[in-house]
């Protein structure tokens, strides 16, 4: 039977079989590489927000100490004031 099909044709075809089989490996890396800076990306997104909250909170522990302190000082005030008052 002879040969229905150039040859010309058949080797261009081999060569794009062969180009498609030779980029998957190169492809399958850049997916991980993409995926893997992804998650490093988001991870990092996570940390900063968490490192503002964390912050908030902070200052509003710190508000609360000085308002608890600041009470505490004029109760104290109060009482000495008073105790040296009646002594007289």
């Amino acid at each position: 039977m002879p040969d229905l099909v150039n040859s010309a044709i058949t080797d261009s075809v081999t060569q794009a079989n062969t180009e498609v089989l030779g980029d998957v490996p190169a492809t399958a890396m850049g997916n991980l590489m993409l995926s893997t800076s992804q998650a490093l990306s988001i991870a990092a997104q996570n940390l900063i927000t968490a490192q503002q909250q964390a912050n908030i909170m902070w200052q509003a522990a710190t508000v609360q100490g000085i308002n608890a302190l600041m009470n505490t000082g004029e109760a104290v005030t109060g009482t000495v004031s008073e105790g040296i008052i009646m002594r007289r």
